[in-house]
């Protein structure tokens, strides 16, 4: 009978002196987790968008502290000239903190250049520090607002 196999060629006799050159074994890539990957995106960040954040971060405290030592001294009953400014403040505080994220990641954050040398900056990388700014002005405010507020009264 026939035998329908393939006829294969027999395996090289190794030889003792010339051992075949292998590649490196290299152990599998472990996948990371969410978290992982999100600390090590935190840690690694670009260096200009840190400092943008911190610029607002920095404004926002700021101006959350001088908030707390307003609204602390008119619940104690001060007579502050102008009267209860509260909502002013609180919208002053937004206004100065959103102004001031835009303007410093302009300065701060060039766009990408791809190819060439030159430093771009457009309306995207003010609204970039925009919109980083919001949820650092709006956290800023809760928490003195809603945390530092209630040990200091």
């Amino acid at each position: 009978m026939h035998d329908p196999r393939p006829l294969r060629e027999p395996e090289p006799v190794p030889d003792p002196v010339h051992p075949p050159i292998r590649p490196p074994v290299r152990p599998p890539i472990r996948r990371r987790s969410w978290g992982e990957i999100r600390w090590r995106q935190f840690r690694n960040a670009p260096r200009p968008v840190v400092r943008a954040v911190l610029s607002s971060l920095v404004v926002a405290i700021a101006l959350g502290i001088a908030y707390l030592a307003y609204d602390v001294a008119l619940r104690r009953g001060a007579t502050l000239p102008g009267g209860d400014l509260r909502v002013l403040f609180v919208a002053l505080d937004v206004v100065v903190v959103l102004a001031t994220g835009s303007i410093v990641t302009y300065l701060v954050v060039p766009q990408p250049t791809g190819s060439g040398d030159r430093a771009v900056r457009t309306a995207w990388s003010a609204a970039l520090g925009l919109f980083a700014a919001v949820p650092v002005c709006y956290l800023v405010l809760v928490v003195a607002v809603q945390v530092i507020e209630p040990l200091l009264t």
